[in-house]
């Protein structure tokens, strides 16, 4: 499984990309199939409460799954998407079994 992270408007800190990494890493138990994920981290107005936003895509054989979130914080908005994309995992590999 490939991850690439990709900041926008700021520099992410390699405490933030280990961080995500290992985030991301345990997804996979959810699902085998993983083939990469991309996760986009921006700041929006930067003085402004829940400015941060997460996007997450996850390429799977057949399709791309996506979730975006808008937090505090970059680490609180990994996890929200993390756990969105395990709910997405689980009802996809539903309907391959259904299949």
């Amino acid at each position: 499984m490939e991850i690439k992270i990709q900041s926008i408007r700021f520099d992410a800190t390699e405490q933030l990309k280990a961080f995500i990494e290992k985030k991301v890493a345990k997804m996979e138990r959810s699902y085998d199939g993983i083939r990469n994920v991309e996760v986009t981290l921006k700041v929006i107005k930067p003085a402004t409460a829940l400015n941060k936003e997460v996007d997450m895509v996850v390429s799977v054989p057949g399709t791309s799954l996506y979730v975006d979130k808008t937090c505090d914080t970059f680490e609180e908005g990994v996890d929200q998407c993390i756990d969105s994309m395990k709910v997405k995992l689980s009802k996809f590999k539903e309907k391959l079994r259904e299949r």
